[in-house]
């Protein structure tokens, strides 16, 4: 079996188990789950914690998780997934105010789909062309450049003048 310090020193070189001891210590994750995970005994848990080159390790990568703000987003997503327990218990309660079941009842109904009005909006390409009769011909397509249509062609958004032909509306026939 390896020495505990070897083990540190080849432990020091993992950046995956250094995040892992970065997330245990801001109790993201369970030491059970880290010893089962790393296969590591009990005096060799006990000894990690002496090896002072691993505990600067561990101390940067937390820095460095607060800063990019993967420490503070684990945390809240470890924590939002009791928000539709809790939503749920305000909607099925009986002696809530009506306003607040209600509320929940929208919360819930956000979290469980979020549909078209969380995707983002996007320029789209629209033709529509009157045919008379109350009927209509409507092309409606998203502009997404270097995307061909159907036909294999690209479609050119490009803002371009109005022809004259079209704005002069004393050349159009009744």
């Amino acid at each position: 079996m390896t020495s505990v310090p070897d083990l540190a020193a080849q432990l020091l070189t993992d950046a995956e188990f250094v995040s892992d001891l970065a997330r245990y210590s801001e109790k993201l994750l369970t030491e059970k789950f880290i010893r089962r995970k790393y296969n590591l005994t009990d005096d060799a848990w006990e000894q990690l914690g002496e090896d002072d080159a691993l505990v600067d390790a561990i101390e940067a990568e937390k820095l460095r998780r607060v800063r990019n703000g993967s420490a503070k987003r684990e945390r809240a997503q470890k924590h939002i997934v009791k928000g539709p327990d809790i939503l749920e218990k305000i909607m099925s309660d009986d002696t809530q105010n009506s306003r607040h079941r209600v509320d929940a009842v929208k919360a819930l109904d956000a979290i469980a789909e979020p549909g078209p009005q969380a995707t983002p909006a996007m320029d789209r390409f629209v033709i529509t062309i009157d045919l008379g009769e109350d009927q209509k011909l409507t092309i409606n397509k998203p502009i997404q450049p270097g995307r061909l249509d159907d036909n294999g062609e690209i479609i050119d958004a490009t803002p371009q003048e109005t022809p004259a032909a079209i704005t002069d509306r004393s050349k159009w026939r009744e």
